[in-house]
């Protein structure tokens, strides 16, 4: 018998559910990529009825039953317009059942509540739009509620903020299952170049935005061309024609992050990659990324990714393109725990 190499991925909607969610999730593993070096998602849509009424009166003409996220390796719940209103008892037993036996769920803007309603999300960190983070807080106080944040991963569940921090977690799952290089290709496929993300260790993302500052634009884009030489803050406040502490808070308040941090994280994003492309031995990639050092790279890539450059090649590099990818929480976990245990190149470790 042949061993499946698609990942599936089961989508539940429910009477209210927003269509643009949906969509950005059908969009991401739903779209055939046979441009891509990994075998790509199986994405059904499934729903307690046969027939759903979207949210503005979208009907959603479902593919499956609930039975087909029994079946899924990740479960998406999309929003709800109205969570005080409460997720149906079929739609939270499915996702009870989901969390059972394993399987990688995801929440998407307010669909956090039905998680939390099936209990899935006690004594974890989660995030949800921040509008209703009080609502949210005084109906699951069990839940670490982090509203300021645009995704949280917590391993086998992860929550996004809002509708456009929805495609921000669904590239980051991308790049969590295929690597930096699938990602990046998924992302011009898409004409975004906009995706957000930040450098803790637990893979909480950069604070949402309070303001917008397009001035940034170019800078960034320079920056980015440029990332393999020795850039400092003190460059980017040059180019941007202003005081260091003036750019700080300009990122601070359109990024969520500062200078330096996404500075380090948009190198390890270009390490990642020469990984990926069969780059070998960690002090040139470190000069070639950017980061200086071997121990350096190796410093910053356990702190973003979880994982050794060692760890990251067996996990996403040019032996890897051509095999199946593991589906399922255990592959992602197991990687991480056991990282630097096949070592492929020492110097890197």
């Amino acid at each position: 018998m042949s061993k499946r190499s698609s990942h599936r991925v089961a989508a539940i909607v429910d009477e209210g559910s927003n269509p643009f969610e949906l969509g950005v999730a059908a969009e991401l593993f739903g779209l055939r990529r046979p441009e891509l070096p990994v075998p790509w998602y199986e994405f059904t849509v499934c729903a307690p009825a046969p027939q759903v009424r979207m949210h503005r009166g979208v009907f959603a003409l479902s593919a499956a039953d609930l039975g087909a996220a029994q079946d899924a390796d990740t479960v998406i719940v999309p929003n709800r317009p109205d969570p005080e209103a409460g997720a149906s008892p079929a739609v939270l037993e499915a996702v009870r059942c989901a969390a059972e036996r394993g399987a990688r769920l995801v929440s998407l803007c307010t669909g956090a509540f039905t998680l939390a309603e099936a209990g899935v999300l006690d004594g974890r960190r989660a995030t949800t739009h921040w509008r209703w983070a009080e609502v949210f807080r005084a109906r699951h106080p069990r839940v670490d509620l982090r509203p300021e944040v645009l995704f949280v991963d917590e391993g086998d569940v992860l929550t996004a903020a809002g509708s456009a921090a929805a495609l921000d977690l669904c590239l980051h799952l991308v790049e969590r299952d295929h690597g930096a290089e699938v990602a990046a290709a998924v992302a011009r496929r898409l004409v975004f170049s906009g995706r957000r993300d930040g450098g803790q260790r637990q893979f909480i993302e950069a604070p949402v935005p309070a303001v917008a500052d397009p001035s940034l634009g170019p800078v960034l884009e320079w920056a980015r061309e440029r990332v393999a030489e020795p850039l400092s803050v003190a460059d980017l406040a040059r180019r941007a024609g202003t005081g260091r502490a003036t750019l700080h808070r300009r990122f601070r308040a359109e990024l969520g992050t500062t200078p330096l941090e996404w500075l380090t994280a948009e190198r390890i994003r270009l390490a990642c990659r020469l990984i990926e492309r069969g780059e070998r031995g960690a002090e040139r990639i470190a000069h070639l990324s950017g980061l200086g050092t071997g121990a350096n790279l190796r410093i910053q890539m356990r702190r973003r990714t979880g994982l050794t450059p060692t760890g990251y090649r067996a996990r996403f590099g040019p032996a890897r393109q051509s095999a199946p990818e593991p589906s399922g929480r255990g592959a992602s976990r197991v990687q991480v725990r056991a990282r630097g245990e096949v070592p492929s190149d020492s110097s890197e470790r």
